[in-house]
């Protein structure tokens, strides 16, 4: 019993669930009702407490409607985050994170195309002592385009920033507890989850998962955003970069001292001549090329430092669906 002057304040504590299941949402009012159907029979077979966490990231359609009324359906285990506008996959997964109570947490994306039946798989991986696991799709449903070119962005990124993930693009990955708290001690305005998990992750591991067609609509990443979200991940996760510039910077310094030498003993030989006048200028608009992207580079660079340093909100919540009993409480005394 507690001493005089040491009362206990008695306040309900919430038994964490075992697994946290993040489903970001964007225009997704075509493939939520089939989403409901599957994912809950799934978690409800696996027989021990989790949650959903739907992410609702500024959607335009429906969605925030179908979202709500399924919070409604399954308030037990139902969570809705909502955000007052779009702010991205990646920063809607890490709005998630910060409200998960699971020991295991899992990501979803919300069209399908990894299915929720691998749950169990992943969560028996993380149970197995790995604290993240990713995953890699067998037989990828996507044009042959996106495969290439996700090849030579999984190629490049591994040479730039040693992170090494066979398949960037899926998903489907499960976090350990610890490791969901490190991510949610990081504060960085742009982030890419899977590479940043990787970072700090000590027992990561990967399994085979199934890949299906979307299951209705069209997919959020244009070739535009899917250049920008690896351009993202290289510049966010190493300057590698920026000493190959250093690097190409030396060479043609030393290739153009050399073409300056060879110029000028020509001219003391032969003398004054123009037939190599147009290759001096293809020359020249190549050598601009290099420097026009040097600038570019070290602006990405720079644009990132600026984003920090302003220390703006990653994101803005409008409202969170959930049922007061599902919040976690602290025992105080």
């Amino acid at each position: 019993m507690p001493g005089a002057g040491q009362i206990m304040q008695t306040t309900s504590v919430l038994t964490r669930p075992a697994l946290s299941v993040v489903v970001p949402v964007y225009n997704e009012e075509e493939v939520l009702p089939a989403l409901f159907a599957r994912l809950y029979p799934v978690l409800d077979a696996m027989q021990e407490s989790y949650e959903v966490v739907f992410v609702n990231d500024g959607s335009r359609d429906r969605s925030t409607a179908l979202l709500a009324a399924q919070f409604h359906a399954r308030p037990d285990v139902t969570r809705v985050v909502l955000f007052n506008g779009n702010f991205g996959q990646h920063m809607a997964i890490m709005a998630g994170f910060e409200h998960v109570r699971g020991d295991i947490t899992v990501t979803l994306d919300a069209d399908l195309q990894n299915p929720p039946e691998e749950i169990p798989r992943l969560v028996a991986a993380i149970r197995a002592g790995h604290d993240y696991v990713g995953t890699v799709r067998r037989q990828r449903n996507d044009t042959a385009f996106r495969r290439v070119a996700s090849r030579m962005m999984n190629s490049l990124r591994e040479r730039t920033t040693r992170i090494k993930m066979t398949d960037q693009g899926c998903m489907l990955r499960a976090y350990g507890r610890d490791l969901i708290d490190t991510l949610n001690a990081c504060r960085e305005a742009n982030t890419f989850i899977p590479a940043l998990a990787y970072t700090f992750a000590a027992t990561p591991t990967e399994i085979d998962v199934e890949h299906s067609q979307r299951e209705a609509g069209e997919s959020k990443y244009s070739l535009y955003r899917l250049i920008r979200l690896n351009f993202d991940l290289v510049t966010g996760f190493s300057i590698v970069p920026l000493q190959w510039f250093s690097l190409v910077g030396t060479l043609l310094s030393a290739f153009s001292a050399a073409l300056f030498v060879l110029l000028l003993v020509r001219r003391f030989i032969f003398g004054a001549e123009v037939e190599g006048v147009f290759t001096l200028f293809a020359l020249q608009f190549f050598l601009i090329g290099i420097i026009l992207f040097g600038i570019g580079l070290m602006g990405e660079y720079v644009g990132r430092i600026q984003q920090e340093v302003r220390r703006r909100p990653r994101y803005r919540i409008s409202a969170v669906l959930e049922a007061p009993d599902m919040r976690l409480e602290k025992p105080s005394r």
